[in-house]
């Protein structure tokens, strides 16, 4: 069972919310208050790997980074208007930044905190214990594969595994799962990486399909997905995702409401597949708070956009607000709602 609803949606733990947002309407007033329950930020834009699959492969792996202290006060003021979580991840490696502990320290009390990482420098994250959970990208069973699908030395792989061991003996209550891109180059070798996770005492291990980015330098793999997985203790295969050939929903309800993107550069997204758009740019937490930025004109254009102008055709298949598109679309279209 999937514990984690990796693969379903968690907002229906958020009433409150969803009403806010269902009573917001079109009245931009009451919606230009519906602040994200969830913010993906990018501490750092340069990456240790160049992972073969790499959705965010057209920005270019730049070497910027959000200065630390201006960080931790932006994510304290999320903090203070209502959102929820922040997933350090991003279109570079978050460990990468030199001040990464220090802002998990600071901010891990007003919001929760997690991780998505390659986890070469896992080591490094002394503040393992105070994040909620941190997924490691392994994306291969074996030394060769996973040198060829991260396109890194082979001895990347030694010192992913030391790490993954020290990280599970001193995790505390911070989940640790795994997580493997299904590509035709680790096709068969995903019980080899069960297998090794099971070994080194990590929580879960989720095996997830392609999805091609509109906006990717990469096709290589468009269309393809995994045939069987295995399934056991601590495995999760996103199986919806698997099937999913097409949207369940004429328009993303989600952006800009429940969730937004914060780049290396500090520029505010409300949507992670249409960075460098400027149709989504919001502004920028180095210019403005996350209030001003949020209550904007620029975030009501994108409202406006998105609820009347953007054509669903346009966006990627299996994004992360999918789940949550398919649950929010309920609420605009079930019919016979007080017969309980």
């Amino acid at each position: 069972m999937d514990k984690y609803l990796i693969d379903g949606q968690n907002l229906s733990f958020h009433p409150e919310r969803v009403a806010q947002w269902l009573a917001a309407g079109d009245d931009w007033e009451k919606a230009k208050l519906v602040y994200p329950i969830y913010v993906e930020i990018s501490p750092m834009g340069a990456c240790n790997h160049r992972c073969t699959f790499c959705a965010v492969d057209y920005i270019g792996y730049k070497a910027v980074s959000i200065e630390g202290a201006l960080l931790r006060e932006r994510i304290k003021e999320m903090g203070a208007l209502g959102v929820k979580s922040i997933m350090l991840a991003g279109e570079g490696e978050p460990l990468l930044h030199k001040e990464i502990n220090a802002i998990t320290l600071a901010v891990s009390g007003c919001v929760d905190v997690a991780f998505t990482t390659n986890g070469i420098l896992l080591h490094k994250l002394e503040t393992l214990d105070l994040c909620k959970w941190v997924k490691v990208s392994v994306n291969a069973g074996t030394r060769e594969s996973y040198a060829k699908v991260h396109r890194t030395k082979e001895k990347d792989w030694d010192i992913l595994w030391r790490n993954l061991r020290a990280a599970a003996k001193r995790k505390g209550d911070c989940t640790l799962g795994l997580q493997m891109v299904c590509l035709p180059e680790n096709a068969g070798e995903e019980k080899e990486l069960q297998a090794l996770a099971d070994d080194a005492g990590v929580d879960y291990v989720v095996f997830k399909p392609y999805s091609q980015h509109k906006a990717s330098i990469t096709t290589q793999y468009e269309g393809y997905k995994p045939i069987s997985l295995p399934k056991g203790k601590g495995t999760v295969i996103r199986e919806e995702a698997i099937k999913t050939e097409a949207h369940g929903y004429e328009k993303c309800h989600a952006t800009p409401n429940f969730w937004a993107y914060v780049m290396a550069n500090g520029d505010v997204y409300s949507c992670s597949a249409y960075l460098l758009d400027r149709r989504f740019l919001l502004g920028n937490i180095g210019t403005d708070s996350f209030r001003a930025i949020w209550e904007g004109e620029r975030r009501r254009a994108n409202w406006d956009f998105v609820r009347n102008s953007l054509d669903i055709k346009e966006c990627r298949l299996n994004c992360r607000m999918d789940k949550a598109n398919r649950y929010l679309e309920g609420f605009t279209t079930q019919q016979h709602i007080n017969f309980v």
